[in-house]
């Protein structure tokens, strides 16, 4: 049995670019940077902040919200899978890319107020709690209201 699953919280680099085909499928690329706080070792060496920077790719029912939703700067929970693929540059030198397709996207707030959430399942949902006290992540999928139309705290999924 094998797993290709990443999760990554992190912050978007810059706005989504989204392209359209002649099928009507759609792609959304987006960089999303996630960092490692510094810190300093027992005999005084101090070792950097460290960001690493990842290339996410977003297809089907999530580029819509991608492009209505995600913003430089929005903080994001990605779930997805982690694929490589090669191609020859101009010069006829082999490159190589490493992206995440995105099956799972949440805005990530670290602070108390509304989140948005959407999954190729679902549409999306607004939630009133923090990453840590409820994560949404480990519930299964429910019911959901979609972000257009006006909900109150009664009509909450959990």
């Amino acid at each position: 049995m094998s797993l290709n699953k990443v999760i990554l919280i992190g912050f978007v680099g810059r706005d989504p670019e989204v392209r359209y085909f002649d099928s009507g499928a759609a792609v959304a690329n987006f960089p999303l940077a996630t960092s490692e706080r510094g810190y300093t070792l027992a005999n005084g060496t101090v070792v950097p902040e460290r960001t690493e920077w990842h290339n996410i790719v977003v297809r089907r029912d999530l580029v819509s919200f991608v492009e209505k939703w995600v913003k430089k700067g929005s903080g994001l929970y990605v779930e997805g899978k982690i694929r490589t693929r090669n191609y020859d540059d101009q010069n006829g030198i082999k490159r190589y890319v490493t992206e995440i397709y995105a099956d799972k996207l949440e805005f990530y707030n670290t602070g108390s107020g509304n989140r948005e959430t959407t999954t190729t399942e679902t549409t999306a949902t607004t939630q009133t709690a923090t990453p840590v006290q409820n994560p949404v992540i480990s519930q299964p999928a429910q019911p959901v209201t979609p972000i257009e139309s006006a909900s109150t705290e009664d009509d909450l999924p959990f």
